[in-house]
């Protein structure tokens, strides 16, 4: 097994249609992704971005309190989105029926997964951002 790490230093919300780029290209075939980070890290910005490389048509927006947000490629592909900041049982994340979105083989990408961390499916590939004030920049890491 090989793992690499990557770390990408954005100073502008434009550099992160590049590390969206990075992200997916440097993780064919996988399609769950669990956001890290602080309120205010840029998680769903970054997961907008991501959006964008994949085709996605629909208006992404944080589904803090949906929970899910459900959204359509070009190719009318799912792709799901969830935040979990307001989750406060696991009971919750099951009474939404949580295994049909994670184990679908459609994208996932989940914020504060820390919240449900034994649920996560093996494969995850963890993204962390980090707000680095001092420099005027974000860390994002996978």
């Amino acid at each position: 097994m090989t793992l690499s790490k990557f770390r990408i230093f954005s100073y502008q919300e434009s550099d992160l249609e590049n590390a969206a780029v990075l992200l997916l290209d440097s993780n064919p075939g996988k399609r769950f992704f669990a956001f890290y980070g602080e309120m205010g890290a840029g998680k769903t910005t970054f997961i907008k971005a991501i959006c964008k490389k994949l085709n996605v048509t629909d208006v992404v927006s944080s589904p803090t309190f949906s929970i899910v947000n459900i959204y359509q490629t070009k190719d009318l592909e799912e792709v799901y989105h969830f935040d979990l900041y307001r989750i406060n049982s696991l009971e919750e994340v099951f009474d939404i029926g949580y295994e049909d979105y994670f184990f679908s083989q459609s994208y996932c990408f989940v914020e504060w997964p820390e919240k449900i961390e034994n649920l996560l499916p093996e494969n995850a590939i963890k993204i962390n951002i980090e707000i680095r004030q001092s420099e005027g920049t974000r860390v994002i890491e996978f």
